[in-house]
């Protein structure tokens, strides 16, 4: 039963006590997939694919010696001990990550600083997207001139459509008609997360200001399951909805782009947490498969940043610990190499009750599992060992309590690591880590190592959120307010790393706070009272119906952004890898922080500038006379015409010159001051990307990029 994650470990042991394994013999591939049968999708690792089939179950996806697989339920117990079965893995399905704290949320809807010059637009490129409540007929979905429509397809994961469908869960729809008369997912009368995050990543922005990173790029769309919308789920199939299928998701999405030969990104604003059991093993493995070349996975770090979620009682420290707070069911892991003992004490009106439970009495326990029936108001706690996924060597226990009402609010509860040789770390799991004037010295507890997988994987761009704007007017005409962070720096929901195994997590950060972008319609008709409609900023008919532009924050919004950056990025460099983008974070990053060395566990590389990647990938930043920096001006190409126009006249002449990508002068002129609108006519010049060089006062420093045509 190692072989099990413990969620399969678990479905399987509950399996065992309701009805006894069936025989092998009665498992055949087409009883497995009556409706009646309970199936699981998940990872598995095989040494012989024939296996599969023997236990009636099918592959849906395979790389290497790994499946996505539906398994029925009442075969894992055998597989489990079959020596061709190596690893098997599922998890839940996760949570979108929409910051939580509040549903008041705002913004600018691109970088800060970071204009995009107009040659780069997303054209060429495939932009998918993995989220919950799509709204498909938004007009921010076509293009700014509302002649091509871009959503390409959709895999609607929820979808009752099923008849002749050749997806494990729900079917897809292709083309416009189709698409526009569906009209959303099925989830999208309750949600609308994922019209926001598309119109970040690729929205023309329509009639208004708010146009997506990638205005011009294919948009392809994946609708899944996460805690927000599983009611929607019937529950025979409620076990196929796991880390597993989101793996297809990812697949589908870059499979479309491989038919159209396009190079694609896709944007992620899920996940959940980490663990030591080693549930994201395979998923990891299959990730750094679907990913390379013209193939980039990009995810939300999470929003846990503000929470305490990590603390070490190093060796030579006699105890350290911390109050909890949780549901009736709750659970925290510990991790050590060494003996030591934890004690937990509730505190009562008139008494203290207390717990001590040395790791060696867990490890004598049967299957290092130790369960302690009743403690002060708890039903049961069970303490149980392994060892970490990461090292062998490490002992991880997970403490689980179960009670009858919340844990910790009637009766203070602390846990305590003790062991003067002992070196020992608390995860937190799904408890609260607080402190109470009962006992002060328990306040031990760290806002770090709290980054989502699968953001933590290593070939996945994880993105963290920076914060710029405070308040938004809203449609009604009200300020509403949601100030988490000084200007242009992290904040404070954006989760830290480092990862489980040590390693430097997020990648990148970008605007996350306060983001204004395409809210969806059907939300808006069925839910016009709900507190995030307050944060519309906008309201406007399009075809007969009302849509929406809405501010809201989180990592979800900061995930997009990046995305939607390096689809420009690989509209210059189609066969760009994650090595190549994390390479180009390293040298093109804003650095908010200057007091800190990059990479790090806050910003990771910095703030991401579009700009200056794209100069760097051009080789345009080998051109001595070219800034890394956008000029404030803005230019244009018209009739033969560069067109430049300044906010202000300036007090002195700009000079103005143009670079080939070789670093060639091949035009330059001078322009008089005291004007704001300039004409300059052109000489003939091949059809070709230019870098732009103002230079005069600040009002006009600076560089971009324009793109000639054939025949101009």
């Amino acid at each position: 039963m190692s072989k099990l994650s413990p969620w399969l470990r678990q479905m399987a042991a509950d399996n065992r006590t309701r009805t006894e394994q069936p025989a092998r013999e009665a498992l055949a591939p087409q009883f497995a997939r009556q409706a009646n049968q309970r199936m699981v999708c998940a990872f598995i690792r095989l040494t012989d694919d024939a296996t599969l089939g023997e236990y009636g179950a099918r592959s849906l996806a395979k790389v290497g010696n790994i499946h996505v697989a539906n398994i029925p339920v009442n075969s894992l117990s055998a597989m489990a001990a079959d020596k061709r079965v190596l690893r098997m893995e599922a998890r839940p399905m996760g949570n979108i990550l929409l910051d939580t704290v509040s549903h008041c949320i705002n913004a600018v809807p691109v970088h800060q600083g970071h204009n995009i010059p107009q040659a780069y637009t997303g054209e060429g490129v495939v932009v998918g997207v993995m989220d919950i409540g799509f709204d498909l007929t938004h007009p921010t979905f076509y293009d700014r001139s509302m002649s091509n429509y871009r959503i390409k397809c959709l895999w609607d994961m929820l979808s009752n459509d099923t008849i002749g469908s050749s997806f494990p869960v729900g079917r897809d729809y292709v083309g416009k008609e189709t698409l526009l008369e569906l009209g959303h997912s099925r989830d999208g009368l309750d949600q609308a997360h994922g019209t926001h995050t598309v119109g970040i990543a690729a929205g023309s922005g329509y009639d208004s200001p708010y146009q997506g990173l990638a205005p011009n790029a294919d948009i392809c769309l994946v609708a899944n399951a996460v805690s927000d919308n599983a009611a929607l789920i019937d529950s025979a199939l409620y076990d196929r909805f796991t880390f597993a299928t989101d793996a297809l998701g990812f697949k589908y999405l870059f499979d479309y782009a491989k038919r159209v030969n396009k190079p694609c990104v896709v944007s992620f604003s899920e996940g959940s947490s980490q663990d030591f059991w080693g549930y994201d093993q395979l998923y990891y493995e299959m990730l750094d498969s679907l990913v390379g070349p013209g193939r980039i996975l990009v995810a939300a770090a999470g929003n846990q940043g503000n929470v305490k979620s990590w603390f070490r009682k190093e060796r030579g420290t006699a105890s350290m610990g911390s109050f909890l707070l949780g549901s009736s069911r709750m659970y925290c892991t510990l991790k050590s190499a060494d003996a030591f003992e934890i004690r937990l004490v509730a505190y009562g009106a008139e008494r203290n009750d207390t717990l001590t439970v040395p790791a060696t009495e867990v490890w004598a326990a049967k299957d290092s599992l130790l369960s302690l029936p009743s403690f002060s108001a708890f039903d049961s706690l069970q303490v149980q060992a392994y060892p970490s996924c990461y090292n062998p060597k490490e002992v991880c226990y997970d403490l689980m309590f179960y009670a009858n009402k919340k844990i910790g609010y009637d009766a203070p509860l602390s846990i305590e690591l003790l062991g003067n040789d002992a070196d020992v770390e608390l995860w937190r799991g799904s408890v609260v880590l607080t402190t109470n004037d009962r006992n002060p010295q328990l306040c031990a507890g760290e806002t770090i190592r709290n980054v989502h997988s699968p953001s933590s994987a290593p070939r996945v761009i994880s993105v963290g959120a920076t914060s710029y704007r405070d308040s938004i007017l809203n449609v009604n005409g009200q300020w509403k307010s949601y100030h988490l962070g000084p200007h242009g720096r992290r904040i404070g929901f954006s989760s830290v790393g480092p990862t489980a195994d040590g390693r430097i997590k997020p990648d990148v950060v970008a605007p996350g706070n306060n983001i204004i972008s395409s809210y969806s319609s059907f939300y808006l008709e069925n839910h016009p009272n709900a507190g995030d409609i307050k944060w519309d900023v906008a309201e406007f008919p399009f075809n007969g119906r009302t849509y929406a532009w809405n501010s809201n924050s989180g990592t979800s919004m900061s995930c997009p952004a990046v995305a939607g950056a390096i689809a420009l990025w690989l509209q210059a460099k189609p066969d760009l890898t994650p090595e190549d983008v994390i390479e180009l974070l390293s040298r093109t990053c804003r650095q908010p922080d200057p007091s800190l060395s990059y990479p790090n566990n806050e910003y990771g590389y910095g703030e991401i500038d579009v700009y200056s990647g794209l100069l760097s990938i051009l080789h345009v930043d080998r051109i001595n006379e070219v800034a890394d920096y956008h000029t404030p001006a803005k230019v244009a190409l018209r009739n033969k015409q560069l067109l430049i126009s300044l906010s202000q006249p300036t007090e002195q002449p700009v000079k103005v010159r143009m670079f080939a990508l070789n670093g060639h002068e091949v035009f330059s002129t001078q322009l008089p001051q005291g004007d704001t609108h300039y004409s300059v006519a052109l000489p003939s010049l091949p059809a070709a990307i230019y870098a732009v060089q103002l230079d005069g006062c600040k009002k006009v420093n600076g560089s971009t990029l324009v793109m000639m045509g054939s025949g101009f």
